[in-house]
């Protein structure tokens, strides 16, 4: 595939962002213009990448700050610690939802990209305060997705900090049942980590990193451990696009992660990073143009991990 393919595909799918809405329950994101559409493609066999449309424009990357706070928590406390802390199951209920650990008495959140998951993967972070927490988040994002220009948007922290009640209700729940220890400064760094700004690109290389096992491609450095680049993209597979995981895994069938923001990223094993940007939401909080955009992408390269 060259640019040219590339922005064809661009062009084939940007009309789909009339099919959904922003995500105006925040309100710093309901003003974000609907009508934006772009991807970067990282390719690892020849260390390259294809980009079209606006792959420069930054974005709140929201959920999808889920996976490198996973690899961070990993880092810092291990594979073990982590998921003794976090379960790895699917579930059938909403991404806020507190019913998974209620219902079935779970002692655990049920993975790390539901939000009571994420808000307990933050919690292991390493950091004397909310202000370290995030710092040492901050500076493991711009280096996993080789971009020193990620930085906290204020607008959209103080929109998420005012509308994140049921994210409190969760932490304050989770901390009742002795799962997490304290909640402001968690959800503090939480809120920031979900606030940065971040580009199509740097999801791309991000993306990379898990496909190239744990290696940033563009300096050959490892980044985090095979095992867990591995343990991530699998969670991406059956829990990265809430409510839509299992659909988008029949009928796209590569290893990603959403976020509210718009953006989308597919960790392709030992191929393609792929970040995408369009933020017109579904139903289900995800990337209408986006899936669609990657849906070809995947067709058209033959992409598909379960064939």
């Amino acid at each position: 595939m060259n640019n040219k393919t590339l922005q064809q595909l661009v062009d084939k799918n940007f009309n789909n962002y009339k099919k959904g809405k922003v995500a105006d329950y925040i309100p710093a994101l309901a003003k974000v213009n609907p009508k934006q559409l772009g991807i970067t493609i990282y390719d690892l066999k020849n260390n390259d990448r294809i980009q079209a449309g606006d792959v420069d424009v930054r974005f709140a990357i929201e959920s999808m700050s889920k996976v490198p706070v996973l690899l961070l928590a990993i880092k810092d406390r291990g594979i073990k610690k982590v998921f003794e802390t976090i379960n790895t199951e699917p579930t059938g209920f909403a991404f806020n939802s507190i019913m998974n650990m209620e219902i079935n008495h779970r002692k655990h959140p049920m993975n790390p990209f539901v939000n009571a998951g994420a808000i307990a993967t933050t919690s292991l972070i390493n950091g004397k305060d909310a202000k370290e927490k995030f710092e040492r988040i901050l500076a493991f994002m711009r280096e996993i997705c080789d971009d020193p220009d990620i930085t906290l948007n204020k607008e959209i922290y103080q929109s998420e900090a005012k509308t994140g009640d049921i994210n409190r209700s969760l932490a304050y729940y989770m901390k009742g049942n002795q799962m997490i220890e304290e909640v402001p400064e968690t959800l503090e760094a939480y809120f920031k980590q979900c606030s940065v700004d971040v580009t199509a690109t740097g999801m791309a290389k991000l993306a990379a990193v898990l496909a190239n096992k744990g290696v940033a491609p563009w300096s050959n450095q490892r980044i985090v451990s095979e095992e867990s680049a591995t343990i991530v993209k699998s969670i991406m597979t059956t829990a990265g696009l809430y409510d839509e995981s299992g659909e988008f895994s029949v009928h796209v069938g590569v290893p990603a992660k959403s976020g509210v923001g718009g953006g989308l990223m597919a960790a392709v094993p030992n191929s393609y990073g792929i970040g995408v940007f369009s933020p017109a939401l579904d139903n289900c909080g995800n990337s209408v143009a986006g899936i669609q955009l990657l849906k070809d992408i995947v067709q058209e390269l033959d992409l598909d991990i379960f064939k």
